[in-house]
């Protein structure tokens, strides 16, 4: 998958201390990527944008 043209943003969750933070780029047809904020080389994981929406749906309904 080329993900060359990916415009990553950091969570709106994540502090500025360099913690635990996830980057994701939700701008490439078909697919939203989701990647570790501290190793960025460790790999990139790939969601439907349908699977994306649910997940975040159901994430901030326990909030």
């Amino acid at each position: 998958m080329d993900v060359t043209g990916a415009r990553w943003r950091k969570s709106t969750r994540s502090g500025s201390n360099g913690g635990d933070c996830v980057e994701v780029a939700d701008n490439l047809p078909g697919v939203v990527l989701v990647r570790d904020t501290k190793n960025r080389d460790s790999g990139t994981l790939a969601f439907a944008p349908t699977a994306w929406r649910t997940f975040v749906t159901q994430i901030a309904a326990r909030s």
